[in-house]
């Protein structure tokens, strides 16, 4: 890839915050009821072991995610096992999921996929390794066509 075809911002924006959680339904009661944000989607991932909800922040387009773990041997589990509740990942936006992954390989990043996986919604994802990101497990997500 050349420099000219790298884009002149890799993220459009910030998608999402993904919060883990053990159950989704208190979640979702709690980020209701205190905060006044509503579900815009929910869904289960089988893939990826959670079941989900994106809890539309204002009108900004922005979300919060909030995962709980489907099995013991989910990473969310895992990831609630070793930390307990609270942030997991920050999410950004991008067009083309395999061109901002290549440029970021390119940088030196490590990303967990090979190749980009389902998301949410139908979305195309992949991740940055938190250990090339100051701890921070970092999201790449490409919205469905429409989203």
């Amino acid at each position: 890839m050349s420099p000219l075809d790298v884009p002149e911002h890799l993220f459009t924006a910030i998608d999402h915050v993904g919060v883990a959680v053990p159950d989704l339904d208190e979640a979702i009661a709690f980020y209701r009821d205190s905060f006044g944000m509503h579900v815009a989607h929910e869904e289960t991932n089988e893939e990826q072991g959670v079941r989900e909800a994106m809890l539309a922040v204002g009108d900004s387009g922005s979300c919060i995610q909030l995962l709980a773990p489907l099995s013991p041997e989910s990473t969310i589990a895992r990831f609630l096992e070793r930390s307990g509740p609270g942030m997991q990942q920050l999410a950004y936006r991008v067009t083309d999921v395999e061109q901002v992954s290549a440029v970021l390989r390119e940088r030196g990043l490590r990303l967990l996929y090979d190749a980009p996986r389902r998301g949410t919604a139908g979305s195309r994802i992949n991740f940055v390794h938190p250990k090339d990101t100051g701890g921070i497990l970092v999201e790449l997500v490409e919205p469905a066509a429409g989203h």
